[in-house]
């Protein structure tokens, strides 16, 4: 593929993913989204997430790992547990990933 080819994809994913997010802006008031679609948007982020993060968690090596090998998973457990207890989003991410670093760090398993 030649250098331009790589700059005329980049341009139009640019302009494609401007044009899908400034759509609500152009759009405006014209649309109306019932409101219990709002409130099924309110989970969006949620599980954006958690498509993100649980793949991350269970496989290791391309393969689900469900013991206590896998520090990822063990940490993210340890970290769920954190954030019921505390209810801040911050200080679970903090302390998930300090509590990750110290299992890599000291070979528990």
């Amino acid at each position: 593929m030649a250098d331009w080819e790589i700059w005329l994809i980049i341009g139009v994913l640019a302009l494609a993913t401007a044009a899908t997010r400034s759509s609500f802006w152009l759009v405006g008031q014209h649309i109306t989204i019932p409101k219990r679609v709002q409130e099924m948007l309110r989970y969006a982020p949620a599980c954006a997430l958690a498509a993100i993060v649980a793949p991350d968690l269970v496989l290791a090596d391309g393969h689900a790992l469900l013991d206590l090998s896998n520090l990822k998973l063990v940490s993210g457990i340890v970290a769920t547990i954190f954030y019921l207890l505390r209810r801040n989003m911050l200080q679970t991410i903090v302390f998930g990933m300090a509590f990750y670093t110290a299992l890599r760090l000291i070979h528990v398993f």
